[in-house]
């Protein structure tokens, strides 16, 4: 099979692409760094070409509201028609855990429309909803800072390392489309709080953990599970404890 990885070159995409060649099909990561670009429609055509499935896991640049909304609305509104003339039998794409209950976030409501227009497009598919990324525990401290201490909302997350969800993409990509949405998670389901704690202590960052009911999430309020899978179908292997033990995974 030819399966092209849309946001190819990044931290899911890159590991996807090598996931997939190691399975001995013709992959191509496509990014705008090698001449596709979905926002502009740039090599869309070209290496859609005899194309039987298409991951999309790219991601948008900017997370303020209206650019974030631009880049899902404007590069499915290219991608998903320009598949169709190709004749792609599968689109697997890549979204997150609580999509639907975050719409007070303009990046969710990007997210929801991505996949309403997926569901709408005519091509088989399949939808994987992932939770957090460990990779993910840094910028949350950052968002999360408020006059020197860390604040974050008092619920649940149960974040999975990206190799796991790149492993699970990958695995997707080769079976036949469910023409539904997936969820998956990591092996464990933490206190926001204590996850960040965690990944402080660590980094060894001294910055003091507070968990607010109140506090927001992107932008949204949360329940106690809002970012946590209700009916997972696969959770990954890695522990956080293992991964951020390690050296490389500490930056």
């Amino acid at each position: 099979m030819k399966i092209v990885v849309i946001g190819g070159t990044g931290l899911i995409g890159s590991q996807v692409v090598n996931q997939l060649q190691d399975s001995g099909h013709e992959v191509i990561a496509a990014s705008p760094n090698n001449g596709v670009n979905t926002l502009t429609g740039e090599g869309l055509t070209e290496v859609l070409q005899g194309a039987h499935v298409v991951v999309d896991v790219s991601n948008s640049p900017s997370f303020e509201d209206n650019a974030v909304m631009n880049f899902f609305k404007t590069a499915n509104e290219n991608l998903l028609p320009a598949e169709k003339v190709a004749g792609v039998q599968h689109h697997v794409a890549l979204s997150v855990v609580g999509t639907q209950k975050l719409q007070a976030s303009g990046y969710f409501r990007a997210k929801q429309v991505q996949e309403e227009l997926i569901r709408a497009s005519g091509i088989p598919y399949t939808i994987v909803h992932a939770t957090q990324f460990f990779e993910f525990a840094g910028g949350i401290v950052q968002m999360s800072m408020d006059n020197g201490k860390v604040i974050v909302p008092a619920a649940n997350i149960q974040p999975i390392a990206s190799k796991d969800v790149a492993s699970f993409m990958a695995e997707k990509a080769l079976e036949k489309p469910v023409n539904k949405t997936l969820e998956i998670g990591g092996p464990e389901k933490f206190d926001i709080a204590a996850w960040m704690k965690q990944y402080l202590q660590a980094t060894h960052q001294n910055y003091e953990v507070a968990a607010d009911t109140n506090a927001l999430y992107s932008g949204a309020p949360l329940t106690v599970d809002t970012l946590v899978p209700e009916t997972a179908v696969f959770l990954g292997k890695t522990h956080y404890a293992d991964w951020i033990s390690k050296p490389e995974n500490q930056r």
